[in-house]
């Protein structure tokens, strides 16, 4: 197309339905095969190559500043870039939208606000929001107002990068509001931050634009303001018929808008009614999923039973989750390997290990395998009835069979051991969890190091709450000098300012590297040096010595 507008007998107009045509030419565009009539190229470093004629780029810009183009000439090459840069975004190559954007430069075509649309979107779709709020920046420094469907995008990306900030900013732009997808985003931000107070503030400006809420929204509402209290605090009468007044006015106002529940609401509903221990109302919206949803679309309805039973199990209401799960099963509904799971971290609560057992028989007929979270349920039951031995050999026979072991699963072993004073188990646990490459957290250090203080081994406490915590930083830190250098003056400065700098890495999201960074300061303090290389501790030593000397057997 861009050679054919250059051509000295080429006539471009529009048909009586306003297309544009040549009327000299009608050039076809095949479905596939060679493009032998196109000559044209692009290089990588994002310059043009046209063969007009056997006419080199520098010809090219000489005939064009040569000749004029027409205005429908003009028009016609802009819309077909736009639309090969907004094509270029739907299949995110960024590489390829910005070589045309280029061309265009080089062919004097000046880029509209459709055509940074394209472009905004094939960038930040690819690189992330930040490049696209360049090319924004870019934008404004020509005066071209940027459309509400680039905004929109821009929005979007920066909710999921949890910007709150700056997505409501581009909220705030946009004139004409007509898509909630952008506002819909928001809120899941503010549900994965916990920043309810900011969902709020965004339903009142969708409020005063008219946009009526969809069952997405809802989703969403449920999950952000179904529950009052704070994560692992336990309801009260209080706050049971506050969650029941919020869900009952999410409710009513899906109804003033004909909205039904989806799966996904009803289990954020039932969500929050478990947190709060809520089990009569919890079996009541268990019944009213039951007749909204198939009993065979497993999609849907085998989520909801397992929210409600994990509900159940959490309120160790075990009793009423094994009737749930009876008649879950004798009604046709399949359980998934999470129901199973659940199931088995409810027979830890009764420690009833055959139950257990006969669970996971079904697991196995069902054509699920034990997972990591399994053996967690499975090793409770042990622990709870002070079976170390029988707990390690479980832990053996998972680590043969290929279990992955993670982190809850260590901590629930140094939970009970700890309580238990069972330091000859913590220790054969911590150098194997050292040896399968599973990182302590906070819980590892607290528990390992009170088994250690309540039977008066400080000085064993203090360095192993030292290994463990250079062991967690270099976990979630690169190792290098400068680094290392760094972190150090923040252990040992003496400075009031240290601590408040330490506290700064949580803002981050960096809580490990702050807990593991003040455990050290205050060992430190106390007069341990501290040591980057854990090996050089003669409590990490032995403990390794100890392993080895039963073939890595616990």
């Amino acid at each position: 197309m861009v050679r054919l507008a250059f051509r000295e007998n080429s006539y471009i107009s529009r048909t009586a339905e306003g297309r544009f045509c040549d009327l000299r030419l009608d050039i076809p565009a095949p479905s596939s095969g060679n493009w032998s009539f196109i000559d044209v190229s692009l290089d990588t470093v994002g310059s043009s190559n046209f063969d007009m004629e056997r006419q080199s780029l520098g010809s090219m810009e000489t005939n064009t500043a040569r000749k004029t183009l027409s205005a429908s000439v003009v028009k016609l090459l802009r819309w077909s870039f736009n639309d090969v840069i907004h094509a270029c975004a739907q299949v995110q190559n960024c590489d390829l939208a910005e070589q045309l954007m280029l061309q265009m430069q080089t062919l004097g075509l000046q880029p509209s606000g459709s055509t940074y649309d394209g472009f905004i979107r094939a960038i930040a779709t690819t690189r992330g929001f930040s490049d696209g709020v360049e090319v924004l920046k870019v934008m404004q420094e020509k005066n071209i107002k940027p459309h509400d469907s680039t905004l929109a995008v821009l929005a979007v990306m920066c909710s999921r990068e949890l910007e709150l900030n700056l997505a409501e900013a581009f909220l705030d732009e946009m004139s004409k509001i007509h898509n909630l997808h952008p506002y819909n985003a928001f809120l899941e931000a503010c549900d994965v931050l916990d920043r309810p107070e900011r969902a709020v503030q965004i339903l009142a400006k969708m409020k005063r634009l008219n946009l009526q809420p969809n069952i997405r929204t809802y989703e969403l509402l449920f999950s952000l303001f179904g529950n009052v209290n704070a994560p692992y605090e336990e309801g009260n009468m209080l706050s049971q018929v506050d969650v029941a007044k919020r869900i009952n006015t999410i409710e009513m106002d899906m109804m003033k808008n004909g909205i039904q529940h989806s799966h996904l609401s009803l289990r954020n509903v039932l969500k929050a009614l478990g947190t709060e221990g809520m089990v009569k109302e919890l079996i009541q919206y268990l019944r009213a999923a039951e007749n909204r949803f198939s009993r065979y679309d497993t999609y849907m309805i085998t989520p909801v039973y397992n929210t409600v039973l994990h509900s159940l199990v959490e309120a160790k209401e075990s009793r009423m989750a094994t009737q749930i799960f009876k008649s879950m099963v004798s009604s046709g509904v399949p359980p998934d390997a999470a129901t199973y799971n659940i199931m088995i971290d409810g027979c830890s609560i009764v420690g009833c290990f055959r139950s257990a057992l006969a669970l996971i028989s079904m697991m196995f007929r069902s054509g699920f395998n034990p997972q990591a979270v399994t053996l967690t349920g499975l090793l409770k039951i042990l622990l709870r009835s002070e079976d170390f031995d029988g707990a390690l050999e479980l832990l053996n026979q998972g680590i043969s069979e290929g279990i992955q072991l993670d982190l809850l699963l260590y901590n629930t072993i140094f939970q009970v051991a700890a309580e238990k004073g069972r330091i000859d188990v913590i220790e054969l646990i911590v150098e194997h969890m050292h040896l399968q490459g599973v990182l302590p957290d906070p819980s590892t250090c607290s528990h390992v190091f009170a088994a250690y203080v309540d039977h008066g081994f400080y000085n064993t406490a203090m360095e192993a709450l030292q290994v463990l915590s250079v062991r967690m930083i270099a976990g979630v830190d690169k190792d290098t000098d400068e680094k290392r250098t760094e972190l150090e003056n923040l252990i040992l400065g003496e400075d009031s300012e240290d601590e408040p700098k330490i506290l700064e890495t949580f803002k981050d999201s960096k809580e490990y590297l702050t807990v593991a960074l003040l455990q050290l300061r205050w060992c430190a303090l106390l007069g341990y040096p501290v040591s980057w290389s854990p090996s050089d501790s003669q409590w990490a030593r032995r403990l390794s010595s100890n392993l080895a000397s039963t073939n890595g057997l616990l």
